[in-house]
């Protein structure tokens, strides 16, 4: 077997079913499996699969796991030499996954590599990661990227040719078995957010590579598996804060306060705007007051 895709869903049957279709009707001529974990549906997401798409491999649990742990279940039982990781609302194009394949195959260093995520109209989403440090937690992350696109690669550029990177965004990766083997699969500790960051961060520390391979293309209908509500920043905050005292202990306690004091900012700044618009920009609303539970959050001590 080459690949093992892994699929984990929560309450997007659609997506789910939109995402296995594009991985039959695009990966040709590859020996492949499908898995799909369901982190306890209640949308007929578990019926679903079993009646449209028989031969997947489903777990079926009965509660949400969490991304990390969901994605080990089906980890410790893949075939394939290499596991294809997808988010429930991605879909594969033509040839991605070949492509995928075909870099990792040439490339014997590589543990890792991530395609170019496009939004539906075909407009290219950030699929490269940095791993957070000092500099990006003071940072401005979009001047950065103006300012040492090496270092920080984005959208902003149209890349022809696959390049290392630090870690790629988790909604599509391929993974090298044999890198799974040497490193472990996710830290469960995480429930969503920063897993892939911690992963690949533990493959460079063994020596395995992380690229960005630009050729292969793939749909995500960003933030429908995730959500954008405050329940999703709040998993954000608390895996990165778990994400800094694992990797970066020293500097742990000032990284807190600049985040908390930024996180200010951005709510002080947004109230203004909302002020200024008399309060008739629901987004900006919305936003302004998801920044305030954020703010109410840490004061409770991040429970």
């Amino acid at each position: 077997m080459d690949i093992s895709v892994v699929i984990v869903n929560w309450n997007t049957r659609d997506l789910l079913l939109d995402c296995i279709r594009s991985v039959y009707e695009t990966v040709q001529g590859i020996p492949f499996e499908i898995w799909v974990v369901d982190n306890g549906s209640t949308d007929g997401s578990q019926e679903a699969v079993k009646t449209v798409f028989p031969l997947v491999q489903l777990i079926e649990n009965t509660q949400n796991r969490g991304f990390a742990a969901a994605n080990n279940q089906a980890l410790k039982q893949i075939t394939g030499r290499y596991a294809l990781l997808l988010n429930s609302d991605t879909a594969l194009t033509d040839g991605a996954a070949q492509t995928l394949l075909t870099f990792m195959e040439s490339t014997p260093t590589a543990g890792m590599a991530c395609g170019q995520l496009l939004n539906t109209d075909g407009s290219r989403q950030n699929s490269i990661a940095n791993f957070p440090t000092l500099l990006t937690l003071i940072s401005n992350e979009t001047i950065l990227r103006i300012f040492f696109p090496e270092k920080f690669p984005s959208k902003r550029r149209n890349y022809q040719h696959p390049i290392p990177v630090e870690s790629g965004i988790g909604a599509c990766l391929m993974i090298r078995k044999a890198a799974m083997d040497t490193v472990g699969i996710f830290d469960e500790t995480y429930f969503f957010f920063f897993e892939e960051t911690d992963w690949a961060y533990r493959m460079r520390l063994a020596n395995w590579r992380i690229y960005f391979v630009p050729s292969a293309r793939i749909i995500h209908a960003q933030g429908k598996s995730a959500g954008n509500n405050v329940a999703s920043r709040i998993l954000f905050y608390r895996s990165r804060y778990i994400y800094l005292k694992k990797w970066h202990p020293q500097n742990y306690s000032l990284m807190i306060v600049i985040i908390f004091i930024r996180l200010l900012v951005n709510a002080v700044l947004s109230l203004l705007g909302v002020g200024l618009t008399l309060g008739l920009a629901p987004r900006l609303l919305d936003k302004t007051i998801v920044y305030f539970q954020l703010i109410a959050w840490h004061f409770k001590g991040c429970h």
